[in-house]
């Protein structure tokens, strides 16, 4: 079986089992300034697993391509990667864990479906602690569909509890092994005796409390169900392979590598690993810049961790002898491979293509720079009997002009220096500790908090793309957005820099509105309906599904100011939103433009 058969026998499965295939969404979460990417199939489905009604249904199920960058140092190995799509089915308020596993099960074991021994699958499940009770109630149905008691390991909560946050819903999950070691497991084998040879391959989280405070847990009303299982790792165990990297998801990647660098991948371990950061930080740049709503290489954010992905595969390309820009190349084979579940990449291939050469370009100027500063800074190391460059020197050059260890080590070792690992590794480990984002120490994907600020922003967004497309012209179209409590961030295409007098006009507009009082109506409908509406959107859902049609105005002989396809959340009336003002017009990337702006006041939301 390969990817593409594995990803559509799961969405066949869980049709079958009366859940509505539903549109994956976009890497870049639009209502969750907490991560830069969405982590987890759940998180787009967040407004949802919080109460609000799902236009598709309370059974659901989608594939979703996802990106984590906690551990971008250890991609290298062969499992980790920066960017992964998981298949994932919900249950909201419908069903709980006896069907949950069951249907597990039978698409793991059934011959119809994945036909896996059963003899060489494990679980996990929550142990038990002074907050909530064992989770007897899992296991039983493990054991009802016949995982034998030794296969059932009962883990604490940093294994087997999932949690939105501090407060908010939360519970047991139960996790899924598959033995990748010698033969059959031996007897007693699970996870909690062997962790090296079984592999994760899917996490069913139970939402059944919801916690008051730090001592106070109460059942939820509403019990919803989360799945996830990574397609990749999964790939890997149908094929019987020992490394993600060895199946069809990267070899084509790969033997283009092998091209442009006449290097055979196998045959050195140092170079393969650099084979597999260049292949995963290339297929992860191209989904970012592919994406509906495609960030740029930046200084800060989402835009910032591309820079730092194409920047490290340069790096490993130098290693392996390839000394021009290669990464398009790369990028057409991943295009090709998967615009047939992501027809978005073929559509933005242009994007991704010119983005990947300038930034190469960019790259390799950064660190002609920085040789140069290292060789002003040369006559004062000299000065130095130890000949040993500091860890601080070496990590501002990084840091500064992104010139890596390796390259300052080579260098200094050519005046006979040595450089002060250690020290590099200190300063590098304060550096992220001071600018770690909101993403790093997330419980299995978090829910971001939705106040009624971040609701009030996100309607602006609304009122802000129709007066912009009013004011310059229908040209403009939404490439993103970010919003926190304090501020938004709005990029959208435009060639050229707006004018003060039309910054003034798209406020004015904004601000008429919001004092107009319009109120914000919500319908659902299928996205032909809402296309032969006018409604705007990114249409990257399925065919005949249903979405929801926000629309800000009164909806009477077509006449509204806007009109979205969205998944919220709204204010119900605009003069909730208050003051808007646009604090900065800048560049976001070629032909993209980006505003930031603030709003204050405003009237409460309605409960």
């Amino acid at each position: 079986m390969n990817v593409n058969e594995l990803r559509s026998k799961y969405i066949e499965f869980f049709k079958s089992k009366n859940h509505a295939v539903i549109s994956g969404q976009s890497l870049i979460p639009e209502n969750d300034p907490s991560v830069l990417f969405t982590t987890a199939g759940m998180h787009p489905l967040v407004p949802y697993l919080l109460g609000e009604k799902h236009p598709a249904g309370t059974r659901l199920t989608d594939y979703q391509k996802c990106v984590r960058t906690g551990d971008i140092d250890e991609v290298g190995d062969p499992s980790h990667l920066t960017c992964f799509e998981m298949l994932g089915n919900w249950s909201l308020g419908d069903y709980f864990k006896k069907e949950s596993i069951a249907f597990s099960y039978e698409f793991l074991t059934s011959p119809k479906w994945l036909a896996l021994d059963p003899r060489k699958l494990s679980v996990t499940v929550f142990e038990g602690d002074e907050d909530a009770p064992r989770d007897e109630e899992a296991a039983s149905y493990w054991k009802e569909n016949g995982m034998p008691e030794d296969k059932i390991a009962y883990l604490p909560k940093s294994d087997n509890w999932w949690a939105a946050g501090p407060t908010g819903p939360c519970g047991p999950d139960t996790e899924i092994f598959y033995w990748v070691g010698e033969g059959l497991p031996p007897v007693g084998s699970n996870k909690g005796t062997d962790s090296a040879n079984w592999m994760e391959i899917w996490n069913n989280v139970f939402m059944q409390y919801n916690r008051i405070d730090e001592k106070t847990l109460v059942p939820l009303p509403k019990k919803n169900v989360d799945t996830g299982m990574g397609i990749e790792r999964t790939n890997c165990i149908l094929q019987g392979k020992t490394s993600v990297y060895l199946t069809e998801v990267f070899q084509p990647i790969i033997k283009k590598i092998e091209e442009l660098s006449s290097y055979t991948y196998g045959t050195d371990e140092e170079k393969d690993r650099s084979v597999r950061i260049i292949a995963d930080h290339t297929r992860s740049a191209v989904f970012i810049l592919g994406d509906q709503r495609g960030v740029t290489p930046d200084r800060v954010g989402a835009g910032y961790v591309l820079r730092r992905l194409i920047r490290r595969a340069v790096r490993h390309a130098m290693k392996l002898g390839i000394d021009k820009d290669f990464m398009a190349d790369i990028a057409k084979v991943v295009v090709e491979n998967f615009k047939a579940p992501y027809p978005e990449l073929e559509e933005n291939s242009n994007k991704v293509y010119t983005e990947l050469t300038a930034e190469e370009a960019k790259f390799r100027t950064t660190l002609r720079k920085g040789e140069a500063e290292f060789q002003k800074m040369l006559p004062n190391l000299m000065k130095n009997p130890k000949k040993i460059i500091s860890g601080k020197v070496a990590y501002n050059l990084y840091e500064t002009y992104g010139y890596p260890l390796e390259l300052t080590q080579e260098l200094g070792a050519e005046h006979g220096f040595t450089v002060d690992v250690e020290g590099f590794k200190e300063a590098e480990r304060k550096h992220q500790e001071a600018s770690k984002t909101a993403e790093a120490g997330k419980a299995k994907g978090g829910l971001a908090e939705q106040s009624d600020v971040t609701t009030k922003y996100h309607t602006a967004t609304h009122l802000l793309q129709q007066a912009l497309v009013d004011v310059l012209g229908p040209q403009v179209a939404q490439k993103g957005s970010n919003i926190n409590n304090e501020r938004m961030r709005f990029d959208f295409t435009f060639e050229r820099p707006m004018t003060p007098e039309e910054i003034k006009k798209v406020e004015e507009i904004v601000n008429e509105k919001i004092k107009e009082d319009l109120p914000v109506d919500m319908r659902e409908m299928t996205l032909d309906e809402a296309k032969a509406e006018g409604a705007r959107a990114l249409f990257t859902n399925k065919y005949g599904e249903k979405v929801k049609v926000y629309t800000i105005g009164r909806d009477v002989k077509n006449d509204w100011f806007s009109k979205e396809v969205c998944g919220g959340p709204h204010v119900q009336h605009t003069a909730q939103i208050g003051d808007f003002k646009i604090e900065k017009e800048q560049s976001s990337s070629a032909g993209v433009r980006r505003i930031r702006a603030t709003i204050s006041g405003g009237l409460p939301l309605d409960k």
